[in-house]
């Protein structure tokens, strides 16, 4: 056996946890998966400019979202300690033009960054007069960030931190494909490449639970966090937008001798201003909330009850769209050609009696905020809350605060396995081998236990814990030249179910060749101070 001293193991697995096991095989940067459909899912660098210099200038972002982003965790809090000139000048702005929402301020920043270029100009994509209105309530945001960006260093930083995104954007794309395939079929319509028309799902974890959905002329967007479970309905919702939007414009004039029906709307308290004026999008949207109720084959009682729901709400066109929604399932064009029908099929003398002496749902409810432009978060535990502080510090590289917050979450739980790998990589970061592989081979041994865990409940192991652990011991033994044994560790990762990609990767590349610590890395370049 070869021995491997203290210093050289925390040195070279020091390199490994901040650059290259956390990322594995996403060491090759990210390219955007675009097809030619125009259908895709990837990091914006636009949106993550804006996003650090919104960490610069102090906001709530929703740090909960980056447990598997230290490098993004660690570079939010370095730029909220730069100092410097453009830095000083985007945290000026930024509280000159404070929101009283956190939801309203993030929105505005992302729809500005959805229509910026490249750095490191970030000029506008489109003439001034085409902005939208909450861009251009802010727009003099846009000429700080070149500046910023420069001082900064994020070319540099983005180059780094972009492998981390790989993972959410590999999360998502499964869930895009059901969503494109569904919705496909039921709309009996066939994607067309080379159309001109985008819709591009932009994954930034720092949003946390709030999505952001922007159509700009042919080019749709949503933004959203790294939940890709979370979001799907809110993506649903905007590529159903992305489907029918363009049949709603062809037939606007069939669409708009329909307008009365706005008028009993707009007797409901809570319908949403956007649709107030705007007939061509309340029908729109009524259309577009009638077929998510189809594709969600309810039973007629619970069919029934969401179509109280719309009516009370406004969405008044929702139930008489379901029900020539159900003629069109019996026929047999797609909706591009049978849409005139569909619009015919809404009578509005009769919709105007049915809803004479309709008593809408009260404006008290009015806060509760559609489900697509916000999702509520579920709260966390004092444990998960904790578990999220030390996955911080060891982001931080505060090994001792991280050891001693995952040792108190021990002291309750002594097999948490997310604070059992905490310590783990703690461990490897002050030096401490065996403590490290100990803790290492718990979480293996945990997850062959089919006992409950010490909070009573089922045993659940994150697949990402136990597949790094597999090969973070992969990795121990092959630099103590034990290829077999590193060869069964490496394997194990590879079979763990729901195991992340760059983890599967980096298994799959210590089974092709044993492994080797690369170089240090240069250190990150340091805030302006």
């Amino acid at each position: 056996m070869k021995s491997v001293s203290i210093g050289k193991f925390a040195q070279t697995f020091f390199a490994v946890v901040f650059l290259a096991a956390l990322f594995a095989a996403g060491a090759t940067l990210l390219k955007a998966q675009t097809d030619e459909f125009g259908i895709t899912v990837q990091a914006s660098p636009q949106i993550f400019a804006t996003m650090c210099a919104l960490d610069a200038a102090g906001f709530d972002a929703d740090e909960s979202t980056l447990a598997e982003m230290p490098a993004r965790l660690a570079l939010r809090g370095d730029l909220l300690k730069m100092q410097g000139s453009a830095t000083d000048a985007v945290r000026q702005y930024y509280r000159d033009h404070a929101f009283a929402n956190p939801a309203e301020t993030l929105s505005r920043y992302i729809t500005l960054a959805l229509t910026i270029g490249p750095a490191p100009g970030f000029e506008f994509t489109t003439d001034r007069e085409l902005l939208p209105p909450d861009v251009l309530s802010i727009e003099e945001f846009q000429g700080l960030l070149p500046a910023f960006y420069k001082e900064a260093h994020l070319d540099v930083r983005w180059a780094r931190i972009q492998p981390e995104y790989q993972p959410a954007i590999a999360r998502y794309r499964p869930t895009l494909r059901h969503i494109v395939t569904v919705v496909n079929a039921y709309l009996r319509e066939v994607e067309r490449p080379s159309t001109g028309r985008t819709f591009t799902v932009y994954v930034e974890p720092l949003v946390g639970a709030r999505t952001n959905f922007r159509n700009f002329g042919n080019n749709y967007a949503i933004v959203v966090g790294n939940d890709a479970d979370a979001r799907a309905d809110s993506i649903r919702h905007a590529y159903l937008h992305f489907m029918i939007d363009p049949l709603v414009i062809r037939y606007r004039p069939s669409v708009d001798i329909r307008r009365d029906l706005l008028s009993v709307a707009g007797r409901a308290p809570r319908l949403p201003d956007e649709y107030r004026d705007d007939f061509v999008s309340f029908s729109d949207e009524c259309l577009i909330k009638a077929v998510e109720l189809r594709l969600r084959h309810l039973p007629a009682e619970k069919l029934e009850a969401a179509l109280q729901d719309a009516d009370a709400s406004g969405f008044i066109m929702v139930r008489p769209f379901v029900t020539q929604l159900m003629k069109f399932e019996r026929h047999e064009p797609s909706m591009t050609y049978y849409f005139p029908d569909l619009i015919a099929g809404i009578d509005v003398d009769a919709e105007q009696k049915r809803l004479k002496n309709f008593a809408f749902a009260p404006a008290e409810g009015a806060h509760a905020t559609d489900e697509h432009s916000e999702i509520r978060m579920t709260p966390r535990s004092d444990v998960d809350r904790l578990l999220d502080e030390g996955d911080r510090e060891i982001a931080r590289k505060d090994v001792a605060a991280a050891a001693n917050t995952f040792e108190a979450v021990l002291e309750k739980h002594p097999d948490e396995p997310r604070a059992l790998y905490g310590l783990a990589i703690a461990s490897v970061l002050s030096g401490d081998a065996d403590r490290a592989r100990g803790f290492f081979e718990k979480i293996v041994a945990l997850q062959g236990s089919a006992a409950p865990d010490s909070r009573g409940s089922a045993r659940t192991i994150d697949p990402g814990i136990v597949s790094w652990s597999h090969v973070y011991l992969g990795r121990i033994h092959d630099l103590e030249d034990e290829r077999d044994v590193a060869l069964a560790e490496y394997r194990a990762a590879l079979s763990v179910d729901g195991a992340p990609e760059a983890a599967r990767a980096a298994a799959q590349s210590g089974v092709e060749t044993a492994y080797k610590p690369p170089e240090r890395p240069a250190d990150n370049p340091q805030p302006q101070q």
